[in-house]
């Protein structure tokens, strides 16, 4: 529980005789109720100022809500602490004087001393480093030898072996000084002397009366154990000298403590190094994606890339443009030739044809006179998968091709075939030349923008300049200094560069991005990606096998509130998201009107077929039926 001014706070109990329909108000963190509104605002501001300390770590100035969420982060380092080490590191703070920081400092060293039963460590087996747990502790002599089990995978002990110290191997520290830091604090009642809590004690054998030798230097005052004066000026001086000893080490050597004592890390880092921390932001929950996709959720970014290419060069195909579901309706459509579909591999064909490049020269296609229709146009596809690089992949299908039934093909093997037609078309000199075009007009409205840009930091320090001026008392009269000064804006308004139209040179160069890059990465490496004629943002996993989308404002802003800007990856993504925030959002909602109007259009049909027998293209999700490219060529 978090403390207001160091001191122990208590939670109000909930009002009496509370009726089961009353309208109360509650403090969402501590569930405290309250039937006056007032008094809940009172509370719910007391929380927010930062007057709280975490009682595990003793970090200060933080709300009500962030020394909780300290707390909590305290807890889970608590639950990470090795089990083997717990009985052992009790029995240590037991009635220990030493200060914090000290007692650290000394059970850690000690643990990388001391081998003790429970400890998981490696130890050299013939002539390999394995696994391994100390069973027993064999004092021989003047001599240690250590009863050790070979764990598996599992850690199961598969056998047992009898070793000297020589063949143990540690490496790595069981446990970090941060982390004991946080256990002591957790498992004991009182410090000065540290007193293990009760339970604790009692469940690892730790003694609970002081040694002989101790009694005389503490005293029992209401209930607790406390130091008389003199052992309390023996404490005090260890800490101080202890605390000399720390700041002389730190400007010598590490001297054993971890990167994140010795200097405060500087932010952004590599995303999985990121640990919880108290000054961190209260995340909101990342929203699950939705996967409600109809083609097989491993051919969706086969999906999306030729769908993508179809719209950023659908003038050069001459093929107008339509909806990603309609594309997606279609290409799981089993029934016949879909104009959509066939209009798609026709104006790929035609380009190929046109470019004269590779596949012209071996295809037998340029043999073919006549136009490409819905009654021949799977004879070009057979010639395209008929090629030596492709035969063996499509085989199996080629003979459903050829006898009409392309629509019983399986979604992803549809899906396959038309990323290899796009792979193919991607490689044509009019493509590469219709890039090579879009990147020069880019490069010219960048060398624009940042021109306008050098004008306006001109004026605005030429404006600047005649303030300081005039300040410094160069102007003979306050009426001339007025004149002066609406004359000078006058001038600054001539002269000040169209904002509009610098606004409008970014969204020139951003039209200009035929084909769609990823916005950025979590920190899980799955990549995010958003498409201008699309009103979904989709989450594609870092090994491309799943992919979920949200779809709106809601999810937009769960999952920005839900990035940690200290990631180097997350930062990225969380800047890019918020520099296209209002087109994304806008996409998201605009989507969802639609959707919501197809809804009740379809619900219409619906109604309407039970008093008439109503057409199957009425209704919106066959859409795709409609299609008709209204951009090809004559």
């Amino acid at each position: 529980m978090p403390l207001l001014k160091r001191k122990t706070f208590s939670l109000l109990d909930p009002p009496k005789d509370l009726d089961a329909n009353e309208s109360v108000f509650q403090v969402r963190f501590t569930k405290e109720i309250f039937r006056d509104y007032q008094e809940y605002l009172k509370r719910l501001n007391l929380y927010r100022q930062r007057i709280w300390t975490c009682k595990v770590t003793g970090k200060t100035n933080l709300t009500y809500e962030e020394a909780l969420v300290s707390e909590h982060r305290a807890y889970e380092k608590v639950q990470q602490f090795p089990k083997e080490l717990v009985g052992p590191t009790l029995h240590m703070i037991q009635y220990s004087t030493l200060s914090l920081m000290n007692l650290v400092d000394k059970v850690w060293v000690k643990m990388q001393e001391d081998i003790f039963e429970g400890l998981e460590l490696h130890a050299r087996k013939k002539d390999s480093n394995l696994p391994c747990r100390i069973l027993k502790v064999i004092t021989d002599g003047s001599t240690l030898k250590y009863e050790v089990g070979w764990l598996n995978r599992e850690k199961k002990i598969t056998e047992t072996s009898i070793l000297n110290s020589d063949d143990l191997i540690r490496k790595r520290p069981p446990l970090s000084r941060n982390m004991l830091k946080v256990f002591i604090k957790e498992s004991t009642s009182q410090n000065a002397p540290w007193v293990v809590r009760e339970d604790l004690a009692k469940k690892y054998g730790v003694p609970t009366n002081p040694p002989e030798e101790m009694k005389s230097k503490f005293v029992y005052q209401n209930g607790f154990l406390r130091c008389n004066k003199q052992t309390k000026r023996t404490i005090q001086e260890d800490t101080e000298n202890g605390e000399k000893i720390k700041r002389r080490k730190r400007g010598v050597e590490n001297g054993g403590l971890t990167d994140e004592e010795m200097a405060p890390v500087k932010y952004p880092i590599e995303d999985s190094l990121l640990k919880p921390s108290s000054d961190d932001p209260i995340f909101t929950k990342r929203p699950p994606l939705v996967r409600d996709f109809k083609v097989p959720v491993g051919s969706v970014g086969y999906l999306l890339s030729v769908w993508d290419f179809c719209s950023s060069f659908g003038r050069h195909l001459h093929l107008s443009p339509f909806s990603l579901t309609d594309f997606e309706n279609a290409i799981c459509h089993r029934e016949g030739n879909v104009v959509l579909i066939v209009e798609v591999h026709a104006t790929i064909f035609y380009l190929l044809m046109r470019d004269e490049g590779d596949y012209f020269k071996s295809s037998p296609s340029k043999k073919r006179k006549s136009k490409i229709s819905l009654v021949n146009w799977t004879e070009y596809l057979c010639d395209f998968l008929e090629k030596e690089d492709r035969e063996a992949l499509f085989s199996n299908n080629l003979q459903t091709i050829k006898r009409g039934h392309y629509g019983l093909l399986d979604t992803d093997v549809k899906l396959r075939i038309l990323h290899e037609l796009v792979e193919e078309a991607l490689t044509t000199a009019s493509i590469r030349e219709k890039l090579d075009e879009q990147i020069q007009q880019q490069t010219a409205l960048r060398a624009a923008n940042r021109e306008e840009a050098r004008k306006k930091k001109e004026l605005e320090d030429s404006a600047k300049s005649e303030s300081e001026k005039v300040e410094m008392g160069q102007a003979t009269s306050s009426d001339k200094v007025q004149v002066k000064g609406k004359d000078k804006e006058k001038s600054s308004e001539k002269k000040k560069p169209d904002e509009a139209q610098q606004h409008n040179l970014e969204r020139e160069i951003e039209k200009l991005n035929i084909r769609t890059n990823p916005l950025g990465k979590d920190r899980d490496h799955s990549r995010y990606w958003f498409f201008r004629r699309e009103g979904r943002l989709f989450v594609e996993s870092s090994d491309s096998k799943q992919w979920g989308y949200y779809s709106t404002k809601e999810e937009l802003d769960a999952l920005i509130g839900s990035l940690n800007p200290k990631g180097i990856r997350e930062m990225a993504l969380k800047k890019q998201l918020e520099r296209f925030y209002q087109r994304i959002s806008t996409s998201l909602e605009k989507r969802t009107k639609e959707v919501y109007q197809k809804i009740l259009l379809e619900e219409a049909v619906l109604r309407r077929s039970t008093r008439v027998r109503a057409q199957p293209r009425d209704n919106p999700a066959m859409s795709f039926l409609k299609y008709s490219n209204k951009w090809k060529e004559a």
